[in-house]
Parts: C-alpha cells; structure tokens; sequence
C-alpha cells in the first residue's frame, strides 16, 4: 500500500522539482481555481477505482488484458454527445474482437474524462506570420491555454482547471448513459458497424464475426442464459496527472478507509517527461490509492523501473502498477528485453502494457506530424515477442485513437498517405489512428494473443 502520511502540499511538491508545469501569471487567481476545485464532488469514486485496481491485478497475473484508448488530447469543443458516443464505440468494437477472437477478458480503460494537458518538447512556438517570427507559449493543452496562436489564447489561465472538470463531468455521464442504457448492449454489436467501416474490409471481417456472435446469444437465450455483463460493460476514465494543481484538488481522503484517492480520474499515469524518482509527480502519486501507471521510454533502465516500483508500490500490490512501455518500432527489440527481464526477476509485481504511438511519430514532408500504422504494428508485434521469448505476459495496448473518419496516421488497410493527411488532419496535438486503423489494429493483436 502506498504510503499513508498526508498528502504534501502544492508549495512542498512544486520546491520537490515539478516538471512540465505552466507559467502562471497570477497567483491569485491559481488559488482562487484549485478552492473551487476542492468544493467539487467527486468525478469517480473511490470503490470504482478498487474494482479498476482488482481487474488490472488479473492483467499482472496474466488472465486478462487491458485496452486503453482515446484522444491524444481533449478539447473543450469535443465533449459533445457523437464524438464521446464515436469514441466509445470504437473501443467497444476493440474490445469486442479482443474478447471473441482472442478469448480473453479485455479491462477497458478511455483515455478520456480528464485528457485535458500535454507536456512538450519546448516551452515556447515560434511561427513566421507576415515574414517576421513571433515567438508565444506552447500550446499545452486545454487545460492550461488555448491553441490559438495569439498572445492572448497562450497564456496559461488558471480558470480553464475548472472547465477541465466540468468537461470531464459532462464525458463521464455521457460515458455512463452509453454503457449503462443499452449502447453497450452485445445485441447491439452489428449497430456499432454502420456506415463507412461497413464498406472496408476490415468492417466485412468485423461483420463476420458479428454473426458468429448473434449466433452464440441466440443459443445462450435459448437456454435460458442471459447473465449482465451481456448489456453493460464497465468503462475506466485515465489520464496523465501532469497539471499538479488539479491533482492536488481532487485528491481526497476515502470516507471507508481515511486514504487519499484522486477522484478526477480511475487511473492516472505518470509521463516520460515527469518520472522523476525524486520528483514531485512521483511524490504525489505515491501517496494516492488508485491504480497508477509509468511511460517507460528508451532512456529507462531497468534500476529506474525498479527504484519506481519501490516509490510506487512498496507493498508489490498486484494491479496497483501499470508499466506503460514506448520504445520505438526499431529499438523495441533490443531494450525492451533486459528491461523486463531484469523487474520481473526482481519479483515486481506489475502489469506491462505496450504504448506503440509516442516512439513513432515523425514529421511529413509537408510539416505534419504523423506516423506510420505499419510502425505501430511492429512495435506490438515486438512487444508481444519479446514477452513470449521470456515467458511474461504481454498485458494490454495504450492507443491513441478517435472514432472519426481522420486522416492523421499513414497506412493501414485504407493505405493512407501522407498527401492525404491534410483532408482531415484533426488533432491538437498529436495523429490518432482513425477508427478503420484502430479496428484493423485490434484484430491483428487478437491474432498474437492468440499465440501468446
């Protein structure tokens, strides 16, 4: 169990070394966001995250493997009712191949509800507007400024924490309404493969299997067997705690148990650029009872994994750790090895899940970030591999993805290129793979849980 002594304050976290934070130009106002935060309810609660922390301890054992998907980066303009339905509907339909071809129960975590900050590479854009250079903040996400490149729009406004928490309210019930009130129901699984990926290739294979499924319930009704879990499933919300100030203010004491909880979210994560063992993301974190995750990039080593599980989860509680893996499609095979071999034969207890997005994007030649779904691929294939090689479980995929019609990753069965990216390049941030792509994707990794 993570460590019980109260949680620090934001003036100690912030001294301890807090990376990727925002310049705020107004302490007051700061003050004035994080008190109303704390006046507000709970966005999750506490026995959720215990369930979500059960399920992923069946990913750690081996029993289950766990799909994590969703937008690089929430916006405020895209919490409406069709993206969050499009959205949930593509990790519906990953799940459900996952599950059939693969026969294996998937833990289904959105990276939604909370997707709202982004660390970067540089704190500051510099663009040529009417020939001269202006220079402003990055954007950091919605949560910190706003993409328009203007002064006005980039700098850091405190308020837009608060817009953070009302857009995540408004996902989760909109989350919860879908999943609970019929959509998620698996007489519904032909619905969620209507109109453009019916005329694919990879929707007639996702048709196919739906048949094969109507026929199953048609027999399990025929028997009499008709059990829930047929008409709901249940959807985890994740993001990356990186804003402190909202961590902070959403974390709060378990009325049950008198632990702290941060109740903006069932799973948070900690990123590469914010992994600092002494760091002040890693100190928070440690004090909180939800299950947590770390991005391991080709900097780890395996003395950082296991000094982070130590900080982490010093009681090595199964599903308590979540090691989120993103090496690149071309170093996968080569540093993924010795690094689970060495935190496995080290006893940690926790669950490896491959992130095949952030160690593959490059930018096109007409100045897009993008990047290649044959790359991605490879990169799970490689990870699937190299925990075949040593006998470990290859526990689930961490996807950036969006239920919309996209052009922003190149390749797939649609064979997208990079002069189509430019016909719907839609993200803030960074390319999603579109839901063709992501389906695609999840029949292929069934293929390999298959032999793994």
């Amino acid at each position: 169990m993570p460590d019980r002594s109260p949680i620090p304050d934001l003036a100690t976290l912030h001294a301890q070394g807090a990376a990727q934070q925002p310049s705020y130009p107004d302490a007051a106002a700061v003050d004035a966001a994080v008190t109303r935060l704390r006046s507000f309810p709970p966005l999750v609660f506490a026995g959720e995250c215990d369930r979500l922390t059960d399920k992923l301890a069946a990913v750690t054992r081996g029993e289950a493997f766990l799909l994590q998907g969703g937008d690089c980066a929430e916006t405020f303009d895209g919490v409406t009712a069709d993206n969050v339905r499009n959205k949930l509907r593509v990790l519906l339909q990953m799940a459900v191949v996952l599950t059939y071809a693969a026969s294996v129960p998937v833990v289904k975590l959105g990276r939604f509800a909370g997707q709202y900050a982004k660390p970067r590479s540089n704190d500051n854009e510099t663009r040529v507007i009417d020939g001269r250079e202006v220079t402003l903040p990055a954007y950091r996400g919605d949560a910190v400024n706003g993409f328009d490149f203007t002064s006005a729009s980039r700098i850091p406004d405190p308020q837009r924490l608060v817009d953070v928490y009302h857009s995540s309210a408004s996902t989760l019930n909109l989350v919860r309404a879908f999943t609970t009130g019929g959509y998620a129901d698996l007489r519904q699984v032909h619905a969620w493969n209507t109109d453009f990926v019916q005329g694919s290739a990879v929707g007639s294979r996702y048709e196919a299997m739906a048949n094969e499924i109507d026929r199953a319930l048609t027999f399990m009704q025929a028997i009499g067997a008709d059990p829930d879990e047929f008409h709901r499933v249940e959807m985890h919300s994740s993001h990356e705690a990186l804003v402190l100030e909202y961590e902070h203010a959403m974390t709060r004491i378990d009325s049950r148990t008198d632990l702290p909880y941060d109740v903006s979210s069932h799973f948070v994560w900690i990123g590469e650029r914010t992994r600092q063992l002494d760091g002040a993301h890693v100190e928070l974190l440690s004090r909180i009872q939800n299950p947590i995750g770390v991005k391991l990039g080709p900097t780890s080593t395996a003395d950082d994994a296991i000094a982070l599980a130590a900080r982490l989860n010093p009681d090595n509680t199964p599903g308590r750790l979540t090691f989120i893996t993103r090496m690149g499609a071309g170093q996968v095979l080569d540093l993924l090895p010795p690094l689970v071999e060495k935190v496995e034969a080290a006893g940690v207890q926790v669950a490896w899940v491959s992130d095949p997005m952030h160690g593959n994007t490059y930018e096109a030649s007409s100045g897009y970030k993008t990047r290649r779904f044959d790359d991605v691929i490879a990169e799970v294939q490689g990870f699937f591999d190299v925990h075949r090689a040593l006998g470990t479980w290859p526990g689930g995929i961490h996807i950036e993805l969006t239920g919309e019609d996209v052009t922003e990753c190149v390749g797939g069965g649609e064979e997208l290129l990079e002069s189509d990216l430019a016909d719907r390049y839609e993200s803030v941030c960074d390319p999603r793979l579109n839901r063709v792509q992501s389906l695609e994707l999840a029949f292929l990794v069934a293929e390999m849980l298959r032999k793994a």
